[in-house]
């Protein structure tokens, strides 16, 4: 700054705010010169690629000035994970989406130094992961981050209580202490009882259940859950989804976790990364892909999502008019409230649903012509009365309304 310009208060905030801002976006660390606060993202991945095959630097620069893969795979390298960008807070559930192979697995198998990126660098509370030797990536492993695979991985000569405890005895743990916080885990995991069992005498799902006690036994900052529930039945598959949702809201863990099914990204995430090709192609929470689809390759992936599980009355209410649900007595709705939960309200009250904040305040409403445009098409907002050349023909949206009710 020039010296012969004066620094007003006001200025030095706002040039604090900006720099505690840009160290959100980037997970660098941003000191305050009062407070010393440190604002530091819990994971963070910078421009990582994954080349596998002939001269893999030389096809990093070469992505980078525009090639594709398929020049590269012609010529023996394998670009699994191009330019890949994305942070990670602490306590947020994480997804990573995509088909197989796309580089979702390789992209996790980086974040904990199983597999060296190419190029780019993995930092973990500020610490640079890819400058780490192998002892030293072997200590963050060991008590920093764990790791839960979709095949159990369960020692069949150990017992069930034994297998939680594995990553405890690794770290050197005394085994009354390690026996405690396995006993501990596995009854977080909802396995109380079944400690001195056999591996081939649970269920899939109990067996991936063990699987999930090992990690959270170690105590780990960070989870790395790779399709960690792809090979259960659907509905073992769901109780494992509600099992790990009501462990996060106690224990508050920071999860990366990887799936193919778009509706267990969009149940689990707080924020989900799209990848197609070895490429992130969208990242944003679940309404965001919902309602605003990067390209068509992402909106195709969304026709079978059962939007009314995902959106909530915040994204689909419109601005209150005055007197909208006043003093009236009937159900409202709060602003996270689930889409299917409104349309029941809808059903049962003879206006449009109001959203009340914590406060009580209406802050937006829900009209069921509004219901019907968002469910209908998630990329636009309900066509207008007045707009006769979009209008639906009057059976389609008597259908629609009826649908709007039968939802309830």
């Amino acid at each position: 700054m020039d010296p012969a310009v004066p620094s007003t208060g006001d200025d030095a905030g706002r040039r604090e705010e900006s720099a505690r801002s840009t160290a959100r976006r980037r997970g660098r660390r941003a000191v305050s010169g009062s407070t010393r606060e440190v604002y530091v993202s819990r994971l963070q991945a910078e421009h990582l690629y994954k080349v596998f095959g002939r001269r893999p630097d030389e096809a990093v620069g070469r992505l980078e000035n525009g090639s594709g893969r398929d020049e590269l795979r012609a010529e023996g390298a394998t670009a699994a994970v191009i330019d890949a960008s994305f942070s990670v807070e602490p306590g947020q559930i994480f997804v990573v989406m995509g088909l197989s192979g796309s580089g979702k697995s390789t992209l996790l198998r980086m974040l904990n130094g199983l597999l060296e990126p190419t190029a780019g660098r993995v930092l973990f509370d500020g610490r640079d992961l890819t400058a780490l030797g192998a002892r030293g990536l072997r200590e963050v492993r060991a008590s920093r981050i764990s790791m839960v695979f979709q095949h159990f991985a369960l020692f069949p000569h150990r017992s069930v209580l034994e297998n939680a405890a594995y990553g405890l005895a690794v770290q050197g743990v005394a085994r009354a202490e390690r026996e405690r916080r396995a006993t501990e885990a596995l009854e977080l995991a909802g396995l109380a009882g079944w400690e001195q069992s056999w591996p081939d005498e649970l269920s899939g799902g109990m067996q991936q259940r063990v699987g999930l006690a090992r990690a959270l036994a170690t105590d780990a900052d960070l989870l790395l859950m790779d399709e960690s529930f792809s090979a259960l039945d659907p509905l073992i598959r769901r109780d494992m989804q509600d099992q790990l949702l009501e462990l996060q809201k106690r224990l508050k863990k920071t999860i990366v976790f990887i799936t193919h099914d778009l509706n267990e990204a969009m149940r689990l995430g707080d924020r989900i990364a799209v990848m197609r090709d070895g490429r992130i192609v969208q990242l944003g929470t679940a309404e965001d892909i919902l309602l605003r689809p990067a390209d068509d390759y992402v909106a195709s992936f969304i026709q079978d999502v059962d939007r009314s599980r995902v959106l909530t009355a915040s994204a689909v209410m419109a601005e209150p008019r005055s007197g909208d649900a006043d003093g009236c007595g009937c159900e409202t709705v709060a602003p996270g409230t689930l889409v299917a939960d409104v349309c029941a309200v809808s059903a049962r009250v003879p206006h449009p649903v109001a959203v009340r904040d914590a406060s009580g305040d209406v802050v937006g409403v829900v009209p069921q012509s509004r219901l019907v445009g968002f469910l209908g098409d998630e990329r636009a907002e309900p066509v207008p009365c007045d707009a006769p050349a979009r209008r639906l023909p009057a059976q389609q949206a008597q259908q629609a309304q009826q649908g709007v009710r039968a939802g309830a």
